[in-house]
């Protein structure tokens, strides 16, 4: 039980001896009020961030890097698609987040050009992908039935 219960069951006991029966509470033996665990932040230093993020392959620093600098969930950061960015405002667009909600957040500016190169690479390997008959991506609820050639499009 939580330590904030635990005084509002302590604080409910005084109320019914004290004004509901009359009866003096000193009589009673009470426990102490509980208190809260003291918890503190744990929080890494910029050079600490930094090492952790430089010790890392390439695509996931990448994605650890929008995770950290535009403040994403890891599956809001792994759901990226390419029409999510916007380079010209520095902002992403995260769909059905938490609460099933769209919201726009940061575009990292540190990550931008290491964005745009993996942007690049990929687009070469979707073209290589669609050549061969490949390179569809899934489409939320019904827009493949509405947009049947939408899913081989660069942006999804």
């Amino acid at each position: 039980m939580s330590a904030s219960t635990q005084n509002q069951a302590l604080a409910a006991l005084l109320f019914l001896y004290r004004d509901v029966l009359r009866v003096d509470p000193g009589k009673l033996t009470l426990p102490a009020p509980a208190r809260l665990p003291e918890r503190l932040p744990v929080v890494l230093t910029r050079a600490e961030t930094r090492g952790l993020l430089e010790g890392l392959p390439t695509t996931p620093r990448l994605v650890a890097t929008l995770l950290y600098g535009g403040g994403l969930r890891l599956l809001e950061g792994l759901q990226l698609r390419v029409k999510d960015l916007d380079f010209g405002r520095h902002q992403l667009v995260v769909r059905r987040g938490k609460g099933q909600k769209d919201r726009y957040t940061l575009l990292p500016t540190s990550v931008e050009a290491d964005l745009r190169a993996h942007l690049e690479r990929r687009r070469e390997l979707h073209q290589r992908d669609l050549a061969q008959g490949l390179g569809r991506a899934p489409l939320p609820e019904a827009l493949d039935r509405k947009y049947p050639s939408a899913s081989r499009e660069w942006a999804w």
